[in-house]
């Protein structure tokens, strides 16, 4: 059974939204934050693999959606089952991009650890993001979320 419970996360990013939906969409720039490897660009349609080679985690990611600078939607294996993930980018007057990410369709037996865990993780990577863009700052922060691996 899938519960209505959701992880989200949103941040404001001080660049252009081009930029920072590129840095969703484009592995030459997620590497440097989040994953490590992945197949290939996010497109509609496409099935891509991410992987997190410091943890030994491989994941296929579907993507559904792609609405350029503006809406990214996927699904892919989560802790319990299948999840949906969303990205919104609202681009702002300023040249600043308010992002939010939004996971759901969490199911199992502890729901309510899977949508902590996902919030934290989400947590991470848009601070990650954020000091890459705005300052040019690798925080390792995935990669050292768990320095004795995943437990």
């Amino acid at each position: 059974m899938q519960t209505a419970l959701a992880a989200k996360v949103e941040m404001l990013i001080r660049k252009p939204v081009a930029e920072v939906f590129e840095a969703f969409t484009n592995p030459d720039i997620t590497t440097k934050f989040w994953f490590t490897k992945s197949s290939g660009k996010l497109e509609p349609g496409k099935t891509v693999h991410w992987e997190w080679e410091m943890y030994g985690v491989s994941v296929p990611v579907d993507v559904k959606e792609v609405e350029e600078n503006k809406r990214i939607l996927i699904e892919w294996p989560g802790y319990g089952g299948t999840t949906t993930v969303e990205w919104r980018f609202d681009g702002r007057a300023d040249d600043t991009t308010f992002v939010s990410i939004t996971e759901s369709g969490f199911s199992g037996d502890d729901v309510v650890s899977q949508v902590i865990a996902s919030t934290e993780a989400f947590t991470m990577v848009l601070a990650g993001l954020k000091a890459l863009l705005e300052h040019d700052i690798l925080l390792n922060l995935v990669a050292d979320r768990f320095p004795d691996g995943i437990g």
